[in-house]
């Protein structure tokens, strides 16, 4: 059976009156949907209740250094030699930034509730699409739509799970969590996303103060899916899926090991951790919550040649075969090796309940 036959069987048919549910100012065909309806709820705004930004305007790093924290989170996107900080005291209010970067036009997003910064190609089906906030969460996720078709998309997988695109799926992008300080000190000339969006903002502030409470579970009534026991609900998690093969790296081991290695979907590949990056969840404050670091995900080999890695202390790696020093964004820095970039794998930061309940088949690294 072809692809697109298994994606039309997906599809679940009901009476086109169930639109009434959602609210008569959607064009979605509700008709067409790849999940039950019943499982996506209000998160208490209307659509574009929480306001995307669709005409970013940037700055540069000195300007923004005025307000950034080093500590601070901030989504970065690297395209056509073109590099973007999107920080995450903009994003927690907005939770998507439609941008074109390197000629590619994307949208950076942020969902609050389960710690997901990912970036997609906003280029599909022979479309520039540009998304909204629906208003309405699936699992405590961000449920975007595009406004082209007002389909309605699952930020976790980018994946259309009402309307015209139900079934299909966005390209993602790079898009690391990392500090300010380790943005600033790779792309000097990198331009970063103005706090000037049309919108007043306390930005800085965190509204979900300790929401990521280590031990803390989803909002009741937001999620309604099963919590994966494996690992405590707001354990973050480097997710990576290659091959068809799905796994995930707690954090607490990336933090005592620094450096781990494994093979995913066949692919050879190295998780970096580096400290210094506080929880955006955390603290009243952004700037002042505490150090969660953060991850950098490649594959390990370069010009033919598998390499081997360990930590080699103040948040760098060092590589058994050459004596390279690496940073956490895969750069050598130091040594024969100097100005070898290894090849990324895109990765997210998510929170555990947040990936397990949309990869339940989640191999988890120990």
């Amino acid at each position: 059976m072809t692809h697109t036959a298994l994606t039309l069987l997906a599809l679940v048919l009901v009476p086109v009156p169930v639109a009434a549910q959602f609210g008569r100012e959607w064009k979605t065909d509700f008709s067409r949907h790849t999940v039950p309806l019943d499982e996506i709820v209000s998160g208490g705004p209307p659509k574009d209740g929480i306001p995307a930004v669709d005409r970013p305007r940037f700055v540069n790093v000195r300007q923004a250094d005025r307000w950034l924290a080093d500590r601070e989170p901030v989504v970065l996107v690297v395209l056509n030699g073109e590099a973007k900080a999107y920080p995450i005291q903009i994003l927690i209010w907005h939770e998507i930034v439609n941008d074109e970067l390197g000629g590619v036009p994307v949208t950076v997003t942020f969902c609050p509730l389960c710690n997901t910064a990912l970036a997609f190609d906003r280029r599909h089906a022979g479309r520039v699409l540009d998304f909204g906030t629906t208003g309405r969460l699936r699992h405590s996720d961000l449920v975007m739509y595009d406004r082209q078709t007002e389909s309605w998309w699952q930020q976790a997988t980018g994946r259309g799970i009402v309307g015209e695109f139900a079934g299909h799926r966005l390209t993602f992008i790079s898009a690391p969590l990392i500090s300010w300080k380790t943005f600033k000190e790779t792309y000097p000339d990198g331009r970063v996303l103005s706090r000037e969006t049309g919108h007043s903002k306390p930005y800085g502030n965190n509204p979900y103060v300790w929401y990521d409470r280590p031990q803390s579970s989803p909002i009741r009534g937001f999620f309604s899916g099963r919590t994966d026991e494996r690992l405590p609900a707001k354990e973050r998690v480097a997710a990576v899926e290659l091959g068809g093969e799905t796994v995930a790296f707690p954090f607490s081991l990336l933090a005592e090991k620094r450096v781990v290695q494994d093979e995913v979907g066949g692919v050879a590949i190295v998780v970096f951790w580096a400290p210094g990056t506080a929880s955006a969840l955390d603290d009243r404050r952004i700037a002042e919550g505490r150090d969660v670091g953060s991850s950098g995900v490649f594959r390990r080999d370069v010009n033919g040649r598998r390499l081997s890695f360990q930590p080699a202390g103040d948040g760098r790696f060092r590589d058994s075969e050459t004596g390279s020093t690496w940073d956490i964004l895969g750069r050598a820095v130091a040594g024969p090796l100097a100005g070898t970039q290894l090849d990324v794998v895109q990765h997210g930061n998510h929170f555990w309940f947040a990936w397990a309940v949309f990869v339940p088949d989640t191999r988890i690294v120990r």
